[in-house]
């Protein structure tokens, strides 16, 4: 079922989202990347607050690349996402609701994606240029140092995911995977 989704995402929001949803969002979303995810956890970690709020809140994992003349944001697609799973359960406990990024996790962030009632999302990876016609606005709020990898506030009008892995756990990588067997009548699959 297609969802056009009003940021922020609240519980109730994710819970209407099933594994292999078209989604579409709309709001503000946050970026933030490997080198951004460990500084937002030693912040925690000092009792510091976070640059933005993590409460219903969506973060990106991407890190675009510069602006061309008259642009606001260059290419941004999204990167693989097993690289911030050391510190995801601990952001969806404090009420984080989404990501965005590519590629399986780990059984310790699906875990917490149940406890927290969110919901993770896979763009298109390669699709980069055509993700940034949906950000309307970009602005670093936090750690510009990183260049690419500074934590950005984007607005985004009808920004295209797939709900990979649901607030129940279900999980479209799993769920593909077996359908695909069911109907080809194969046994199993390499994995990869």
């Amino acid at each position: 079922m297609e969802h056009r989704i009003n940021l922020p995402l609240t519980r109730e929001k994710a819970a209407l989202i099933s594994a292999g949803d078209p989604v579409y969002l709309s709001g503000i979303l946050y970026t933030a990347r490997d080198a951004a995810h460990k500084r937002l956890i030693e912040l925690l970690d000092r009792g510091q607050p976070l640059p933005f709020p993590l409460e219903d809140g969506v973060i990106y994992y991407v890190g675009p690349t510069p602006a061309a003349p008259g642009r606001i944001i260059g290419s941004a697609g999204p990167t693989t996402s097993y690289r911030m799973d050391a510190y995801t359960p601990r952001l969806l406990d404090l009420g984080l609701r989404g990501m965005i990024g590519k590629g399986k996790r780990s059984a310790e962030v699906v875990e917490a994606i149940k406890r927290a009632g969110a919901v993770y999302f896979g763009a298109i990876g390669g699709a980069g240029a055509l993700l940034a016609e949906c950000i309307k606005t970009a602005e670093i709020i936090a750690f510009p140092d990183l260049g690419t990898e500074a934590v950005r506030r984007l607005r985004v009008e009808d920004f295209p995911v797939s709900a990979v892995i649901d607030s129940r756990g279900n999980n479209l990588y799993q769920l593909g995977r077996e359908n695909y067997l069911q109907q080809t009548h194969l046994r199993s699959l390499p994995e990869f």
